[in-house]
């Protein structure tokens, strides 16, 4: 794994998102998308967990915890798969169970095959998806990937729901919220795979990796949804 930024590390937790965020490349992606460890049926026993830079003052007093975690991830306007405007802490995250990974659409087998995946977690999830946890997949290539390329893209891999987004927007704009999730990169053939599921009301945070089962997938965002004082 690579080292976190040292910028992020100064924000004060042990963890960061970047630090989370840096998991296989796509070539790795694609073996462990296709091939799920048959082992694997039930959540693993110490997911490694990950916290934003916000997450500490999270637990210590949440409005400004809250004020704290929207500074951090901004409120820089990217555009939906339909068009739509949307903040992206205000709107997207806030206060909300999410499940953000890193697409683009010219990907050739690891993001058609990790978006397949996420819709049978979608659909693991039942009644709970959309009530209680949403999912963001963001664009690495918001040059080619317009709102009508992605919706197109969503809809060819079973990926539409309303609590399903797919955010793209100005270069500049998904640039900078990419790299405050640690999955901007400069070679999209080795972009970042991993899954980053989170609590922002709770500020706990973990990567999970793509070729987990679904159902597995599917309990450890139940367990995040269900935040209490203890985690798995």
């Amino acid at each position: 794994m690579r080292p976190a930024p040292s910028r992020l590390r100064a924000l004060g937790c042990g963890l960061t998102l970047a630090a989370a965020a840096c998991a296989a490349p796509a070539h790795e992606g694609h073996r462990a998308a296709a091939s799920p460890s048959p082992a694997a049926s039930a959540p693993p026993a110490a997911p490694e967990r990950a916290s934003p830079p916000a997450a500490a003052a999270m637990r210590r007093a949440p409005a400004e915890a809250k004020a704290e975690a929207g500074r951090y991830f901004t409120d820089t306007e990217l555009l939906t798969q339909d068009g739509r405007p949307l903040r992206f802490y205000s709107d997207v995250l806030k206060d909300r169970v999410v499940l953000i990974n890193f697409v683009y659409t010219e990907c050739g087998e690891a993001c058609p095959m990790i978006t397949q995946q996420l819709s049978r977690v979608k659909d693991e999830l039942g009644e709970r998806f959309g009530r209680d946890v949403r999912f963001v997949s963001i664009s690495l290539d918001p040059a080619r990937d317009t709102p009508q390329v992605l919706r197109g893209f969503a809809a060819k891999h079973g990926a539409v729901h309303p609590e399903w987004l797919f955010l793209t927007g100005a270069p500049r704009k998904v640039e900078q919220v990419l790299r405050r999730l640690g999955g901007h990169t400069d070679t999209l053939e080795s972009h970042n795979t991993a899954l980053l599921a989170g609590n922002l009301r709770t500020g706990h945070w973990r990567r999970l990796q793509p070729n987990l089962p679904p159902a597995v997938i599917a309990a450890h965002l139940r367990l995040l949804a269900g935040d209490g004082a203890q985690q798995p």
